[in-house]
Parts: C-alpha cells; sequence; structure tokens
C-alpha cells in the first residue's frame, strides 16, 4: 500500500510540510525553484518530503500556486 500524504504547516517558520514519511537524516534535499525544497530518498532518489517556505506569503497573492512535482493521487483505500 502507498503511504499517505500528511500536510503540516509550521506557523513559526511559515512552512508548508508535505510528507510521505518522517524526515531523516540521510535524505537528501534539492530546491526545485520558488522557494520549494525537496527531500529525496537517498537510494532511489524519489521525493519523499516537500517543503514549501514562506507559504502563507503565496496565500495573499492573488495567483495560481502549483507546485514544481508530478503526482498520480489514488484514494486510500479503508482496511
Amino acid at each position: 500500500m502507498e503511504p499517505k500524504l500528511s500536510f503540516k504547516y509550521d506557523r513559526e517558520g511559515d512552512i508548508l510540510h508535505i510528507d510521505k514519511c518522517a524526515p531523516y537524516p540521510d535524505q537528501e534535499c534539492e530546491e526545485l525553484g520558488n522557494d520549494v525544497i525537496a527531500r529525496l530518498n537517498p537510494t532511489t532518489g524519489e521525493i519523499e518530503n516537500v517543503e514549501v517556505l514562506f507559504f502563507s506569503t503565496r496565500l495573499l497573492r492573488d495567483e495560481l500556486f502549483e507546485l514544481p512535482v508530478s503526482a498520480e493521487l489514488w484514494p486510500a483505500t479503508q482496511k
């Protein structure tokens, strides 16, 4: 079963965290542009976490906000 995404907002740092798993020290970081950071699995290169910096200021702008990642979303099955 694929991991579910969790969304957490850090008000003090003004960062939106989108996680497939908890961050861990061995992850590699890559800036995707537009103040978005990806944390990558060191073995597969898969994105496991995304951090959107300055998140609240994006909400105040009157423009579309898109993440620079692609995703396939499916309903999570209940077991």
